[in-house]
């Protein structure tokens, strides 16, 4: 009978049974990997990576991290290789063949044809004495003791285990390119991700308003002004020098202690030394800061010239986080 139970109980089973497998990757790992990494590292072409099946789709996911880190590579369907797609290799191409039981039709056929181009073949395979580790010229080993599937069928540890070391290779291949945060920026300029590693402070600015008031200014002149440019802030700015800054809390607060206000000027109440940060300051950076001394808006300042405020809504509103 099938219970809540039992369904918490497969899934916990599954993702131990696969964890075990990723572990005794590290095992597997010898003096193939460091020669596969070179090998693609020290390519003037591309890395073309094909597969069958379930590894295709791995395959798939590893040009993609490649292509996304700095290594060019495509993909080549196992199949759709012998019938035309082999003219995508070109001579100074490194392959990488991904097959668990390194044994399939597809792969046989397959595996005389990429050698006979001349090319350097990688295999990832779980098979180390099958026909595509025989005719390799460098192979990873990702053998699973068994898949999670209840059948010992379905590809599920082992898909695991090609996709992880396919991430291995990745990463070390990032870090012998010295492989960079704002390298990652030109592989990734779109969404969130690309906002978050290219987006600058004056970005934001541009359409931004700036609200500010000279030291003398009168309350009800402050009060105005932070209504008016609606972010919650504005700069207290003497000879073109910003000096403070005062906030709706700053205001609130004031009401809450006295009783008339009238006498009162933007210096009586502003915050010296606010918080700054430059126009070409990353945003992701400017957020730090605001997380850090648990504010929501930083005034912008470049050689000491009042630029405008950044307010956390509109770093939000990007999507950045």
């Amino acid at each position: 009978m099938i219970t809540r139970e039992n369904i918490l109980a497969s899934a916990k089973k599954t993702i131990l049974s696969e964890s075990q497998s990723i572990a005794k990757l590290a095992d597997y790992l010898d003096e193939s990997f460091i020669d596969a990494a070179e090998k693609i590292y020290n390519s003037t072409g591309r890395l073309v990576i094909t597969g069958i099946g379930k590894s295709a789709i791995i395959a798939q996911k590893m040009v993609a991290s490649f292509n996304s880190t700095g290594t060019p590579s495509l993909f080549l369907h196992a199949s759709e290789a012998i019938h035309g797609d082999l003219g995508m290799i070109q001579n100074e191409d490194v392959i990488i063949c991904i097959s668990k039981s390194g044994n399939s039709p597809e792969i046989k056929v397959l595996v005389p044809l990429l050698k006979r181009f001349g090319n350097i073949l990688v295999a990832i395979t779980g098979n180390m004495t099958s026909f595509l580790a025989k005719g390799s010229d460098i192979v990873l080993n990702t053998t699973v003791d068994s898949e999670s599937c209840p059948n010992n069928l379905a590809p599920t540890n082992s898909t695991t285990a090609q996709l992880v070391m396919g991430d291995a290779l990745v990463v070390c291949l990032m870090e012998m390119r010295g492989f960079q945060p704002q390298d990652f920026a030109i592989y990734h300029p779109g969404g969130a991700l690309g906002k978050k590693l290219l987006l600058k402070v004056k970005d934001m600015l541009e359409n931004s308003l700036k609200p500010q008031v000279n030291p003398d200014a009168p309350i009800k002149k402050v009060i105005f002004e932070i209504s008016e440019k609606r972010l919650g802030v504005t700069a207290v700015v003497d000879n073109d020098k910003v000096i403070g800054i005062i906030t709706d809390g700053d205001i609130r607060r004031m009401l809450n202690e006295r009783d008339s206000f009238t006498e009162l000027t933007a210096k009586d109440i502003m915050t010296i030394n606010p918080k700054m940060t430059s126009s070409n300051e990353m945003v992701v950076e400017a957020l730090n800061i605001m997380e850090d001394f648990s504010i929501t808006q930083l005034v912008v300042v470049d050689n000491g010239e009042y630029k405008g405020v950044l307010h956390l809504h509109d770093i939000l509103k990007e999507g950045i986080v």
